[in-house]
């Protein structure tokens, strides 16, 4: 006996309800015709499909193709895409309630949600004017894309590799009602808006910096702050790893770094330090969210920490004091000493062997009391060791007078988008990572009387952050030379979780919305309005976020951060 396949859809996809080899049994036909009479019957779906942050490429809503996920729903998985279906399932269990199953077998014709990675080579599609069909292919998405489709009998994500799928679920939870973001559960109808969103990063490196130098931040701290990144598609995580007041990551050829230098922070707290199976749990985790991590060595500068380790790093050769201050500039290793080339050979290959990414960041920055000369040579010599280690060389902008090497990367923290030295490098071949101090620092105050963060790059509220375009920010630097943005968090005076979280939300999701978002959607108005609905979200996960009154807020947000010690600093 033959069975006659389904039709295809207009988009030339198998319906939902017609998955290979499965025919629908009078239970599944009943169950379908009664899940539809109720879907009839109720509200639209309370999140609208372009209500999602950051602002998807291409959005095609279909009011009529609601699909409400019930206790019965199951996930259906290529195999490859199983690590995202698990995920998937475990944000929307908590909440729901639902059982949620993840197969990659048969299952009910109704009520599912099917995650598939692309195995068959496509190209972009395009009509007459060269616009790309919806209903087409997904492969020219690249690897980060995905196409989502909600009908009302199910919803399905298609990806060309596992950061798109993962991308597209994280989609999908926006697009369920905020209460799906807590930790219990609750009666609600999880209902997803109908219709399809194709999509993809306008840049390929979009980022934050948490620096767990100034203040140490233990791992499950770390790993929060990851899965908020991954929540707004961000895929780099840089970690500040060293500076004056404390050395965070051991070294086996060097111990005395951490255990010495580990053990102090700003305003003289006990400080700590990751282990290197501490390291690896961070790097894993991110790697399984699809986020990167950039360790930072900061060198030849913001090093007091190292020299009173081994105060024969010093140019004097005498150990310094251990500093909790917030002062920079007044620390550095010494360039004429062999010694200092061995360390930094030992302790970048020692954190290139752990950190499975193509990156590993030289700092560079403030090394005020080293001559220019001097300077660029140190940097020439140190960029040359990281590259022996398989690693591409990031740095802050004042690496840009040093000598090129092949796909150095600069991340410029300015004020002023009029940089001829940076302009200079990149013509070199130099690309860059725009974090520019008086937009994308988070540990600016939000207004004067925001009680943590600083003020020397000027106050930034989410508007501010939110309103620049990375293609054009710096003169004489063309869109292509842009690798992506970058949004660092310096912690002088942020001490706590909660605080990190308050100096993130709501800018955060403005600065990932630049980074993933096309240029021709970036629009404050519908910024705003889609960005309140996070709120809830926001308050339902727990998360502190600071209640701008830029944005609308839809109910009561969270109750601000209160602090009367406010440290300050006035600079990088």
């Amino acid at each position: 006996m033959t069975t006659t396949p389904a039709a295809p859809t207009e988009s030339g996809r198998e319906p939902l309800d017609s998955l290979p080899g499965r025919q629908p049994a009078a239970a599944d036909l009943a169950r379908t015709a009664e899940r539809r009479a109720g879907d009839l019957l109720a509200p639209p779906a309370p999140v609208r499909l372009g209500d999602v942050v950051p602002a998807p490429e291409r959005v095609h809503p279909d009011p009529a193709a609601d699909f409400t996920l019930t206790a019965d729903a199951a996930i259906r998985v290529s195999p490859a895409g199983r690590d995202v279906a698990e995920q998937l399932a475990d944000w929307l269990r908590p909440a729901t309630g639902f059982p949620l199953p993840v197969t990659d077998g048969p299952l009910p014709t109704d009520g599912l949600l099917v995650l598939t990675l692309s195995e068959a080579p496509l190209t972009e599609p395009a009509d007459a004017a060269g616009s790309v069909d919806v209903a087409g292919s997904i492969d020219w998405l690249g690897d980060e894309g995905y196409r989502l489709d909600v009908t009302a009998v199910g919803v399905r994500i298609t990806a060309a590799a596992a950061a798109g799928l993962f991308h597209g679920a994280q989609t999908l939870r926006q697009l369920l009602p905020a209460a799906v973001d807590g930790a219990a559960p609750v009666a609600e109808r999880w209902a997803v808006p109908g219709g399809s969103i194709v999509d993809r990063p306008r840049f390929p490196y979009r980022g934050a910096m948490l620096d767990v130098a100034r203040h140490f931040f233990p791992v499950e701290d770390v790993l929060r702050v990851v899965d908020h990144l991954a929540r707004y598609k961000l895929n780099h995580l840089h970690l500040h790893l060293t500076d004056d007041q404390g050395w965070r990551i051991a070294v086996d050829t060097w111990p005395r770094l951490a255990e010495v230098g580990g053990v102090t922070e700003v305003g003289g707290g006990l400080g700590g330090f990751y282990t290197q199976a501490d390291y690896r749990r961070i790097v894993a985790y991110a790697a399984r969210r699809h986020v990167t991590v950039v360790p930072e060595i900061d060198l030849p500068g913001h090093t007091n920490a190292a020299l009173v380790a081994y105060p024969e790093l010093s140019p004097g050769k005498v150990p310094p004091p251990p500093y909790t201050g917030t002062e920079v500039g007044f620390s550095y290793v010494d360039p004429a000493d062999e010694r200092t080339y061995a360390f930094v050979a030992d302790v970048v290959g020692e954190v290139a062997a752990l950190t499975p990414g193509p990156w590993l960041h030289l700092g560079g920055d403030e090394a005020f009391k080293v001559p220019a000369d001097t300077y660029r040579a140190f940097v020439e010599r140190a960029q040359t060791i990281v590259a022996a280690t398989g690693k591409t060389v990031v740095g802050w902008h004042q690496l840009a007078p040093a000598g090129h090497v092949d796909g150095r990367v600069l991340q410029w923290w300015g004020t002023n988008g009029d940089d001829p030295e940076t302009a200079e490098a990149v013509r070199r071949g130099a690309r860059l990572i725009l974090s520019p101090g008086n937009r994308v620092y988070l540990d600016m105050k939000y207004a004067a009387d925001t009680p943590i963060g600083h003020d020397w790059a000027g106050l930034i509220d989410v508007h501010r952050a939110y309103d620049w375009d990375p293609g054009t920010h710096l003169t004489d630097v063309p869109a292509e030379a842009v690798l992506g943005v970058e949004a660092p968090l310096w912690t002088e005076s942020v001490t706590t979780l909660a605080e990190v979280e308050f100096m993130l939300f709501p800018r955060l999701p403005a600065v990932a919305e630049l980074g993933w978002s096309p240029r021709s959607t970036h629009d404050w108005a519908g910024f705003r309005e889609r960005l309140a609905g996070h709120g809830p979200r926001w308050t339902a996960a727990g998360i502190t976020f600071h209640p701008s009154p830029d944005v609308p807020w839809p109910a009561a947000p969270t109750v601000p951060i209160q602090r009367t010690d406010d440290t300050t600093a006035d600079t990088h």
